[in-house]
């Protein structure tokens, strides 16, 4: 399981569903055992905020990634976010760009 498989069908998903899917990725996929709660909370409110834009017809810009990757950027210490983290982060953002 991956991002791409988390993010699709988003706009038709429920809320719950979605943290499902996300909470099923983080168990099965070796990749992001590496997420704590923190991280995983920060990236379900990305999901939801991706989600509610393409309930309401908007296509996700690379300018919308790049401004909440900046963001994350500038407060990764504080959210003690690694460089792995961001990346995947990064991923999980950019597979928003193809639906």
């Amino acid at each position: 399981m991956d991002f791409k498989d988390v993010t699709k069908n988003l706009k038709d998903q429920t809320d719950y569903r979605l943290s499902q899917r996300l909470e099923e990725m983080m168990r099965v996929n070796p990749n992001f055992k590496n997420l704590d709660a923190g991280n995983r909370e920060l990236i379900f409110d990305l999901l939801k905020k991706y989600k509610d834009k393409a309930r309401r017809g908007l296509k996700t810009s690379g300018y919308t990634v790049r401004e909440d990757m900046y963001h994350l950027y500038q407060n990764r210490l504080k959210l003690k976010l690694t460089e792995r983290d961001l990346d995947q982060i990064r991923e999980l953002l950019e597979s928003f760009k193809a639906n």
